[in-house]
């Protein structure tokens, strides 16, 4: 059988959801994910919590990933497993999952770098679904929670970061202003929601100068704290009563830091294939920010579905169906790593 027809069972595990997929090449025949409400009480993800419900969830996802797809375990040629980084817990539960499976079956492990999976969602194809792939080299705007890049993708398996935030991640710094608002847990969401309803330019907030093409949000979390506190001690129901025009004015901000350093990137790069990908690419501001940017200067963008922005084992699959073309597996004695780069 060929590489590209062979079965991959990929299994995510990094954070808060547990996520199986099944990969025929870089075909997606199922992708199942478990999510954890419980940490919205806590303002966010609590280590411990997260991997106990893990331990839950891995079986009947793994399970219902398989059925879904019309695959048994018996037909799988390898299994592929998010190695880091991560909170540890979550990932000890999914690489021990996948080394055990693999071993009762006696064939190979992939590891996927976590990142890495987030680059090459864009190579997802569906059944009967034309998907159009960025050709290599193209940049990559990586944003989530605990990543801000500018990444130039040269293949599946050289990516060198142009420019990374030097503090916080612009997921963090959205989740903190949140936070700030009392908005809850997890704040991207809820800030996109309001932003639609709101006046972008009603508010400023600090943006900072930064050379080169590294990020800084710390200083934008500041200003958006200070601001806060004095207009609410001016008018203790401030927020409440402008809480769209500050969402939409935060979210601006947020993705004029994020596309001014982009711009600049394509510009020393001349590189005009451009994609977006991690949890805020979900962000509307943003993808409409990427879509104005492609008109007026002429990249040629990629943006992920929904479905592919927030942690998902499809696109640790897909890098695992990369990976198994170049029999590059990994021992069953590969540790977990909480912190590793994409170079």
């Amino acid at each position: 059988m060929k590489d590209n027809e062979k079965y991959i069972l990929a299994i995510e595990s990094s954070c808060d959801d547990t996520s199986a997929a099944v990969m025929q090449g870089t075909t997606l025949l199922s992708n199942v994910t478990a999510s954890q409400d419980v940490h919205k009480a806590y303002g966010g993800v609590v280590p411990e919590l997260a991997s106990r419900a893990h331990q839950q969830n891995v079986l009947p996802v793994v399970d219902q990933a398989l059925k879904k797809a019309g695959v048994t375990k018996e037909q799988l040629a390898a299994v592929a497993f998010t190695r880091g980084p991560g909170l540890m817990g979550s990932l000890l539960v999914g690489v021990n999952f996948a080394k055990g499976f693999a071993r009762a079956l006696n064939i190979p492990l992939i590891d996927v770098n976590h990142l890495q999976g987030h680059v090459m969602a864009h190579f997802i194809d569906e059944p009967d679904c034309d998907n159009p792939h960025p050709p290599f080299p193209f940049l990559c705007l990586l944003v989530s929670g605990g990543n801000s890049q500018i990444i130039k993708v040269n293949a599946y398996n050289d990516m060198e970061i142009l420019g990374q935030t030097i503090d916080d991640a612009a997921g963090e710094a959205i989740d903190k202003c949140s936070k700030v608002m009392g908005l809850g847990y997890p704040g991207g969401p809820i800030i996109d929601r309001l932003a639609r309803q709101g006046n972008p330019k009603a508010y400023q907030f600090a943006e900072p100068h930064i050379p080169g093409l590294d990020y800084s949000f710390s200083g934008l979390k500041t200003s958006f704290l200070y601001s806060m506190q004095k207009w609410v001690k001016e008018d203790p129901d401030f927020i409440e009563h402008h809480k769209e025009d500050i969402a939409a004015s935060l979210e601006w901000t947020i993705v004029d830091i994020l596309m001014k350093k982009l711009k600049l990137a394509v510009k020393q790069t001349g590189i005009k294939h451009v994609a977006v990908a991690g949890g805020v690419s979900a962000n509307n501001g943003l993808r409409n920010a990427f879509r104005d940017y492609a008109k007026r200067f002429g990249w040629t963008i990629y943006i992920p579905k929904f479905s592919y922005t927030t942690d998902n084992a499809a696109m640790i699959g897909c890098v695992a169906s990369f990976k198994l073309k170049d029999n590059d597996f990994c021992s069953i004695d590969a540790p977990a790593y909480s912190k590793v780069t994409l170079e």
